[in-house]
């Protein structure tokens, strides 16, 4: 008389079948890390588009930019180079000059209205030219609200493709950015835009 044998646990079997399953699952949240002349970039994309650019150093490192989009968005996350490659070609392309204007869809989930009229409104300033927080709130219609303005580009998720680094402070002098003086001053150079002295 047989007896039945239990099958037997192959470690490389189990962790290839991981694989496998991560590469056919579609997240809610696919991110990766994109290296730029900004420093490392984490890049969130849902199916609806880009929701986070984050420097990753400003937000806390990579476990808390991942935790943040959880509690927020979905714990459905996934490393996916290749959902966010779109992304990462346009940003590539933009720091070695190659690109003027962003393409890829956006998805506002982490904005509320008026950040989003803001961001709206900043994403439309064309490559080398800039505007004041002054000018970006009257032009969403809420002219005495510049205070407000500079604190919903202060909270931009998405950075560099919306280019809060465009606008500036009364008299062309920079002002503050999310990832530094620093980079909204490279990134104007970039853009080959000339920033009056602090």
């Amino acid at each position: 008389m047989s007896t039945l044998r239990p099958p037997t646990f192959d470690p490389a079997d189990a962790a290839a079948a991981a694989r496998r399953f991560a590469a056919a699952a579609e997240p809610d949240i696919a991110y990766d890390v994109v290296d730029g002349p900004v420093g490392p970039l984490v890049v969130a994309v849902t199916p609806r588009g880009l929701l986070q650019i984050s420097y990753e150093e400003f937000r806390g490192g990579l476990d808390e930019i991942l935790g943040g989009l959880a509690a927020k968005v979905s714990p459905r996350i996934l490393e996916r180079p290749d959902v966010v490659e779109p992304v990462r070609r346009e940003l590539d392309e933009y720091f070695t000059g190659r690109r003027t204007r962003f393409d890829v869809p956006l998805d506002w989930t982490l904005t509320t209205p008026f950040q989003s009229s803001v961001l709206r409104a900043t994403t439309a300033i064309p490559f080398g030219e800039t505007r004041s927080y002054g000018q970006i709130a009257a032009e969403i219609g809420s002219p005495g609200a510049s205070r407000a303005t500079g604190t919903a580009l202060g909270r931009n998720p998405i950075p560099v493709i919306v280019p809060c680094h465009r606008i500036l402070r009364g008299g062309g002098v920079l002002g503050n950015y999310t990832g530094g003086v620093e980079r909204k001053r490279l990134l104007l150079d970039l853009e080959g835009v000339q920033t009056a002295p602090a």
